[in-house]
């Protein structure tokens, strides 16, 4: 119905957005081996973070499952040993379970904090990665050292150049050093297309998960995660 001539017509309400809240606080953990695994998960992690951990690593792992045992994949699968075939499957677990937990508000929150040896911790978390480079090349590529030097140093030249960034680039760094990290894996240091994940997922849990500061955030006006 339209207003008669000279009669305003009546406002409509806009909606309210309410601006997301930045958390720093950090909740206290228990002592002993549970408080050591809330704090190198995240303390402080809410049940819509872990349902979305759980979903989506579920999801993941389950397409991962599935690639591996598909026809474009199952000749390298079948010429693994089992113990191949293991840490591959280990590997690939780890890292989609690194990914979802590293991008977490609550591992943000703690990995990010403003402490004496923060910066180290995180520099630490990323070289114990050498590790996983070095058992992947050993084993499953039965010694091929071009690739895990290769990507080793992509890791460390990453990791330096994300960490040491000025906090405002640091995510557009890390996505552009992924991005090179990515190509230079597609077409200079290549595996068996069973592999093609790892590289990928591997730097995209370090370089970009864990080393990009980013502000923990909660839903603004009194609507905070469960």
């Amino acid at each position: 119905m339209r207003a008669e001539p000279g009669v305003a017509e009546p406002a409509v309400a806009e909606p309210v957005i309410a601006e997301p809240v930045v958390d720093w606080a950090i909740p206290p953990t228990p002592p002993g081996l549970a408080g050591r695994l809330e704090r190198f998960l995240g303390p402080g992690k809410t049940r819509a973070e872990s349902a979305v951990e759980i979903g989506g690593g579920l999801l993941c792992a389950a397409l991962l499952v599935a690639g591996l045992w598909s026809p474009a994949a199952s000749g390298t699968r079948e010429s693994w040993s089992a113990v191949q075939l293991t840490i591959v499957l280990v590997a690939g677990l780890d890292l989609i379970g690194g990914i979802l937990t590293n991008a977490t508000n609550a591992a943000k929150r703690w990995y990010h904090r403003r402490a004496p040896g923060a910066r180290r911790a995180r520099l630490v978390f990323v070289a114990a990665h050498l590790l996983h480079l070095a058992v992947l090349g050993t084993v499953v590529l039965e010694g091929d050292l071009g690739w895990t030097l290769g990507n080793a140093a992509l890791l460390l030249a990453g990791a330096a150049a994300v960490e040491f960034a000025p906090v405002h680039l640091a995510r557009p760094v890390a996505v552009g050093v992924w991005t090179a990290v990515v190509l230079v894996n597609l077409f200079w240091l290549t595996v068996p297309l069973a592999l093609v994940w790892f590289a990928p997922l591997f730097h995209l849990k370090l370089l970009v998960c864990h080393l990009v500061p980013e502000a923990p955030l909660r839903a603004g006006g009194g609507g905070g995660d469960a």
